[in-house]
């Protein structure tokens, strides 16, 4: 179940003992797991009939945000990173449990969504700026500023099909944090780009959490969750393996 509105007093996110299940159809079932099990970064799996196997993506995961929290997800592929995001963003409704959500949700899941590539860089910033439900001069007030961060250049009236990947993603993280969320979700796609770019990433997070925001963020990139998460999730095959502060994180693994 996923809901809005808690109290004023209560996290801004809340997750308990939520469950997700994926069926994968028309495969052969041992194949699957044996192929699983050598890459040692897949979901826990369980065998049905026919053939079909269930992914345990989530299995009893639980965890609770303030508002100023920043969130670093962690674990290796395979570990449901992505598909608890895709919860928190009301994508998937999960099997069982409950995602409580105080405020709005802003979500950078995939960059392709919402971006028509025949478009320019400008044309999709007022596109995406529509589907966040931003006024026309609000968006023509904050395009030089977008355009400059993103560092588009002369690029953002070129379709956006001609980008690489690193500024398509930059393009779509500006026009993100242009505007107010009270939740933002990143998928690991974020650290595309150069060294400077990452460090202007940081930068820009600090202000939103700043703006008492919370941030989730699914990442590889250990300097790049320690730069802006205070708090860390690990999942291993849908299971919380830890839930703390980031100095706590750290002092386990040393």
């Amino acid at each position: 179940m996923v809901a809005k509105g808690l109290e004023m007093n209560s996290p801004i996110v809340r997750i308990d003992d939520v469950h997700l299940v994926y069926p994968v159809y028309s495969v052969n079932a041992m194949s699957l797991r044996h192929t699983v099990l050598n890459l040692a970064v897949g979901g826990r799996l369980m065998k049905g009939r026919n053939d079909v196997v269930h992914v345990n993506a989530l299995d009893g995961v639980s965890f609770s945000l303030n508002d100023g929290d920043r969130l670093g997800v962690v674990g290796h592929n395979g570990s449901g990173k992505t598909t608890l995001l895709k919860v928190l963003a009301g994508v998937y409704e999960p099997d069982r449990g409950r995602v409580d959500i105080r405020g709005e949700v802003a979500s950078m899941l995939d960059i392709g969504l919402g971006v028509d590539w025949e478009a320019t860089g400008v044309e999709n910033i007022r596109i995406m700026s529509r589907l966040r439900g931003l006024r026309s001069a609000e968006i023509e007030r904050r395009m030089v500023d977008i355009i400059d961060f993103s560092e588009l250049g002369a690029y953002a009236d070129l379709p956006m099909k001609t980008y690489s990947a690193g500024m398509s993603a930059r393009l779509v993280f500006t026009v993100a944090t242009s505007f107010k969320s009270d939740v933002l979700i990143l998928d690991e796609w974020l650290g595309a780009g150069d060294a400077n770019f990452i460090n202007r990433v940081s930068s820009r997070m600090s202000e939103l959490v700043e703006n008492s925001r919370t941030i989730v963020l699914a990442t590889h990139n250990f300097g790049l969750m320690e730069s802006i998460c205070n708090k860390v999730l690990h999942l291993d095959k849908g299971r919380v393996k830890f839930f703390g502060s980031l100095n706590e994180y750290k002092e386990s693994i040393v």
